[in-house]
């Protein structure tokens, strides 16, 4: 199993919002949890790109990251991800590249073919062609990326007529790159493909079916970069997963039993017409939800059960992300970053490895250095008690 000696954590930011509240709040909300996110030392959030169906509300992650960046320090700005089909190539490079210098590199490129099936019909794009084109804009936008020459290119929905960047990207040779991976091997494919990082993302699945097929995802990419004579990197490989965290089970349990039915129900199966898999009552979703690891319900012990359980099913991978769901009150939502941070990082980061062998080093050695302690406070005394006399 191919570990990395430092996790990278983070959030992927649809978002989720239920329809009927103050959209307003709700971004205003998204920003204040990156913030948060940067105190608490998270390494990346990523934020996506939707125009349909009313719950996930950030149109561009290009103007919402430009947002953030000014509220953060160091916390790094992804795309998650840039639906690629439903720009001009050049149009993607150019706001991408300014991104980059606007945050001193701190900006991350995910792509993606689009997933919503009502953006692509509003804009008259045919389903079968998505992730075509997908491949093909990304292509451009890497040669747009590194070539000083102009590159003239004609496709059935876009052109390039000598087109050539003003900026060159601020990380060279360009951002880290990321293609999301959601139910078809198209992602993993055109990943090896580039060479680029994969964003496994997870979608509710029937818990009777088994965990998803991990290895067999990265097999795939491995193969894809083979024949493109590219290289993958496990550590560049992020999980996506919902996850809530309180201080008992129990907690955390309640904490979103009605919102994370409502999500799965109302949106998951209801908007978006997948198919349901759990037909219980709603107040038992997240039981079923959490119990088949499907998502991470619990305690910090829990979350961190959790990863190794995924370490395991997929091999190894380098970062893990928190599917941000709205499904509990603002204060729980941040309690719940707050304790991962505080608990569950430091075991996949190799922070508290010397704090443990510094405690284990002086519990086995307390008798020792309680006699020695006792010594010195007696010999003090010895020495006090002479002065006087």
């Amino acid at each position: 199993m191919d570990m990395p000696k430092r996790m990278k954590f983070g959030s992927f930011m649809g978002p989720f919002h239920r329809v009927g509240e103050n959209p307003t709040l709700a971004l205003d909300r998204d920003l204040e949890l990156i913030d948060w996110m940067d105190q608490l030392g998270f390494d990346e959030a990523w934020i996506g790109e939707h125009h349909s169906a009313g719950w996930e509300i950030i149109a561009s992650p290009e103007v919402f990251i430009a947002a953030a960046a000014q509220r953060t320090r160091y916390i790094k700005l992804g795309t998650g991800v840039v639906s690629l089909p439903y720009h001009h190539p050049l149009m993607v490079a150019d706001r991408m590249v300014q991104l980059d210098h606007m945050t001193h590199g701190r900006v991350l490129f995910g792509v993606g073919p689009g997933a919503l099936p009502g953006d692509a019909y509003m804009m008259g794009i045919s389903h079968e062609t998505q992730r075509e084109r997908m491949d093909e804009s990304l292509g451009i936008i890497l040669r747009l990326f590194t070539e000083s020459e102009p590159i003239t290119y004609k496709s059935d929905w876009f052109e390039l007529n000598e087109g050539l960047l003003q900026l060159r990207p601020f990380q060279q040779p360009y951002m880290p790159v990321a293609v999301a991976s959601i139910q078809s091997p198209a992602g993993v494919t055109l990943a090896g493909k580039h060479g680029a990082a994969v964003l496994t993302i997870t979608v509710p699945r029937d818990p009777s079916a088994g965990p998803a097929d991990l290895k067999g995802l990265w097999a795939i990419a491995e193969e894809s970069a083979q024949q493109h004579n590219q290289q993958m990197n496990r550590h560049d490989w992020r999980l996506v997963l919902p996850v809530h965290l309180a201080e008992t089970r129990k907690e955390a349990l309640d904490d979103i039993r009605m919102g994370s039915a409502q999500y799965l129900r109302e949106y998951s199966e209801g908007t978006n017409g997948r198919k349901a898999v759990f037909d219980g009552p709603m107040d038992k979703v997240v039981d079923n939800m959490s119990e088949s690891g499907s998502w991470i319900v619990g305690t910090p012990d829990d979350c961190i059960e959790g990863i190794h359980r995924l370490q395991e099913q997929s091999g190894g991978f380098g970062g893990f992300l928190v599917q941000t769901i709205d499904w509990t009150s603002r204060e729980k939502m941040l309690r719940s970053y707050e304790l991962l941070a505080r608990y569950v990082m430091p075991q996949f980061q190799g922070t508290v490895a010397s704090t443990y062998a510094s405690n284990q080093w002086v519990a086995e050695r307390k008798e020792t250095l309680v006699a020695g302690r006792v010594r010195a406070i007696d010999r003090a005394k010895q020495v006090y008690a002479d002065r006087r006399s």
